[in-house]
């Protein structure tokens, strides 16, 4: 919901996820309204999440918020995982992809120490190799997004002798 920059209304992004929940999506991504984080307006910030938590989860599905960090500060991103933490959404999430910058191990890192463990960690953006893979999983996330998954996937074969 709200792809690329967040900038959707609340309205427009839980007609978003209803809509695809009932065509029978299990997770969905949001991406926070950059604008009004960088505006540090929390009250907007923090209804905008719940009111997609709220629907994702009475559908049963779960929820990772987006959080595109290449745009924000360490204290924006802080505050975006405390809001996460207090509405109870299952995944907090780096990037769409589309930022001038993906994960970084600084982001994973403020991001897990920042949240539970029981909430998943999804590092988006700029992770090309196995071994970036890897060092995000030892980080603390539970999955990866990248666009170079053929590649990812051709060297955990070389890597680990399995056949393509």
């Amino acid at each position: 919901m709200g792809f690329p920059h967040g900038a959707n209304t609340t309205n427009t992004k839980v007609a978003e996820a209803v809509l695809a929940l009932k065509s029978g999506a299990k997770e969905l991504d949001m991406v926070v309204n950059i604008s009004k984080v960088r505006s540090h307006d929390w009250q907007y910030v923090l209804a905008d999440i719940k009111a997609i938590n709220d629907s994702t989860h009475a559908h049963k599905a779960q929820l990772k918020v987006i959080f595109e960090t290449a745009y924000l500060s360490d204290e924006e991103k802080i505050k975006l995982c405390e809001i996460c933490v207090s509405v109870g959404t299952d995944w907090v999430k780096t990037s769409t992809g589309y930022a001038p910058g993906g994960a970084t191990e600084a982001d994973v890192l403020l991001m897990r120490k920042h949240t539970p463990p029981s909430m998943q960690i999804k590092a988006a953006g700029g992770v090309r190799t196995l071994k970036g893979v890897l060092r995000m999983r030892e980080l603390g996330c539970s999955r990866v997004g990248a666009s170079a998954t053929k590649a990812i996937m051709d060297e955990y074969r070389v890597r680990f002798g399995q056949a393509a």
